[in-house]
C-alpha cells in the first residue's frame, strides 16, 4: 500500500514563501505522476501542480509563476516551492500520487497566509 506523508506547512505573511515536501513509501516503482492539490473551507478540492516522472509539469493558472513543483524519482518524493504567497492560497495542501487508475493521498498539511 502506497503511503504519502507531507511536511512543511505553516503560517506565513502575504508575500512570503513556504516549501512543502512529500515522501512516498510502499511503492516498488517510480510513481508515474505526483503532485499537489488543495482544499479551502467550503470549496472543492483543486489541482495545484502535477509532475510526471519524465519531468513534464502542469500548474493551475492561479499559481503559475509563483509555485514550482519538483521531484526526485529515485526517492519518490515531490516538493512544492511556493513564493509570493497570497491570502487566497490558504488551504489544506494534499500530496497526490497516481498509479494507473488509483489516486493515493497524504493526510494534508495546513498552509495559512495572513494579510
Amino acid at each position: 500500500q502506497v503511503q504519502l506523508v507531507e511536511s512543511g506547512g505553516g503560517l506565513v505573511q502575504a508575500g512570503g514563501s513556504l516549501r512543502l515536501s512529500c515522501a512516498a513509501s510502499g511503492s516498488r516503482f517510480i510513481i508515474p505522476t505526483m503532485g499537489w492539490y488543495r482544499q479551502a473551507p467550503g470549496k472543492q478540492r483543486e489541482m495545484v501542480a502535477l509532475i510526471a516522472s519524465g519531468g513534464s509539469t502542469n500548474y493551475a493558472d492561479s499559481v503559475k509563476g509563483r509555485f514550482t513543483i519538483s521531484r526526485d524519482n529515485a526517492k519518490n518524493t515531490v516538493s512544492l516551492q511556493m513564493n509570493s504567497l497570497k491570502p487566497e492560497d490558504t488551504a489544506v495542501y494534499l500530496c497526490n500520487g497516481k498509479i494507473r487508475l488509483t489516486d493515493y493521498w497524504g493526510q494534508g498539511t495546513q498552509v495559512t497566509v495572513s494579510s
